[in-house]
């Protein structure tokens, strides 16, 4: 059983693990400081409702809870942003490496962005620190998530949708 082993994680991440690992190392290490730094769940997907509370004067946009951490959700999601754009710059392959259109990157964006909305939370909420706090709910919709994901992918597929 032990020489399956290894033939598996070749075979599964042909280009190592290391990467995942370190990446994985990374989060984890953001997620403790802000949850370590300020006590409230890192999640991304608040961040407009409390970035919009800058210029709004909806009540919506104005609770306390989203007031009081907006400051460090718009850091939060502008790191993301810059991360990548870092990374893109000194390691990556070029600024766009995908075959996929950009309306369909915009739509998809608009979908994800409904869906953060109506399962109250992303996958960085629900995904790495629900998860990893045991909440049943974050559970339920992380596998929600990813059937509907892995459905939808194989509907597409179906329909001879590709990139």
């Amino acid at each position: 059983m032990t020489g399956l082993t290894p033939l598996l994680v070749d075979t599964l991440f042909p280009n190592g693990i290391g990467h995942y690992a370190l990446g994985g190392l990374l989060i984890g290490l953001g997620t403790a400081i802000i949850y370590l730094g300020t006590g409230i769940i890192a999640g991304a997907s608040t961040f407009l409702e409390s970035t919009l509370s800058y210029v709004s004067d909806l009540p919506r946009f104005n609770k306390a809870k989203y007031v009081a951490s907006r400051n460090w959700r718009v850091v939060f999601t502008l790191s993301i942003v810059a991360g990548a754009a870092l990374y893109t710059v000194t390691l990556g392959d070029g600024w766009w490496v995908s075959d996929v259109q950009p309306w369909r990157f915009a739509v998809g964006g608009v979908l994800v962005g409904i869906g953060t909305r109506i399962g109250k939370g992303c996958t960085s909420g629900h995904g790495v620190c629900g998860v990893g706090s045991r909440s049943r709910t974050s559970f339920v919709n992380v596998a929600t998530f990813m059937l509907v994901a892995i459905g939808v992918a194989q509907l597409m597929s179906a329909l001879g949708v590709s990139p």
